[in-house]
C-alpha cells in the first residue's frame, strides 16, 4: 500500500462516519501547530507546513478543491511565517517574538483583503462548480485561513479573532463533507484560540522590543 492509499483509508468510525487516517493525523498536527503559535514557538511553522501536506490528500479525497488549494496556500504561507519570525528572532534582543495589536490601517487592510479576497474566490468557485460544492463557505475559509496566518506572521494579536471567525463556518462544513475528524478539531481549534488571545493580548501590553517582525 502506498503512502497516499494509507493516508486516505479508513483509521476507525465515528459519530457515523469515516475517520480517514489523513484527516485525523493532518488535523492532529494543526492543532499541535496551534498550540506552537500560543507558545509564539518558530516549530509553529514547519508544523503548519507539514499539516497542509498532509490535509492535501484528506480533501482531495473529499473533492473539496477549495480545501486543497487552501491547504497549498497555508504551506506558502507557512514558508513565508517562517522567514519573518527566523527574522525577528535575530534581530530581538532576547530571542523572542514581538506580538502586538495592528493598527487601524492594518485592521482595515485585513478586513478590506478578507472581504474581497472572499468575493473573489467565491465567484470564482461558483463560476467553476466542479471546484467546490460549497463555494461560498469554502472561499470564506480558504481566504479567512490566509488572514489569519499573515496576521500571526506579522505577530499581530488579531490573528486570533481571524481564527475565531474561520471556526464559525469550518465547523459545520468539516462535518456534512464527511471529514468528522476535522469538525472535532475545529471544536478544540476554538478553545485553544481563546486561551491563545487572552495569553497573546495579555503579552501586547508590555514593552515591544526592537526587531519585532515587519
Amino acid at each position: 500500500m502506498s503512502t497516499l492509499s494509507w493516508l486516505n483509508s479508513e483509521a476507525f468510525g465515528a459519530f457515523g462516519q469515516t475517520i480517514k487516517w489523513s484527516d485525523m493525523v493532518g488535523n492532529t498536527i494543526g492543532l499541535i501547530a496551534l498550540a506552537l503559535g500560543w507558545r509564539r514557538s518558530i516549530w509553529t511553522w514547519p508544523a503548519q507546513l507539514l499539516s497542509g501536506v498532509i490535509l492535501i490528500a484528506a480533501y482531495a479525497s473529499a473533492q473539496l478543491t477549495g480545501g486543497v488549494g487552501k491547504q497549498f496556500l497555508v504551506i506558502l504561507v507557512a514558508l513565508w511565517g517562517w522567514h519573518q519570525w527566523t527574522r525577528g528572532r535575530q534581530q530581538a534582543q532576547d530571542g523572542s517574538i514581538a506580538i502586538r495589536f495592528a493598527t487601524a490601517k492594518e485592521r482595515g487592510l485585513l478586513a478590506a483583503g478578507a472581504v474581497l479576497g472572499t468575493l473573489a474566490v467565491g465567484g470564482l468557485f461558483t463560476l467553476y462548480p466542479s471546484l467546490s460544492w460549497s463555494p461560498w463557505a469554502d472561499a470564506y475559509i480558504f481566504v479567512g485561513t490566509l488572514v489569519a496566518m499573515v496576521a500571526q506572521a506579522r505577530g499581530l494579536v488579531e490573528f486570533w479573532f481571524a481564527w475565531l471567525l474561520v471556526d464559525l463556518v469550518g465547523v459545520p462544513l468539516a462535518f456534512s463533507s464527511g471529514l468528522a475528524f476535522s469538525g472535532l478539531v475545529y471544536v478544540v481549534y476554538f478553545a485553544l484560540v481563546l486561551w491563545g488571545l487572552r495569553d497573546w493580548w495579555l503579552r501586547s501590553r508590555t514593552p515591544v522590543l526592537e526587531g519585532a517582525p515587519a
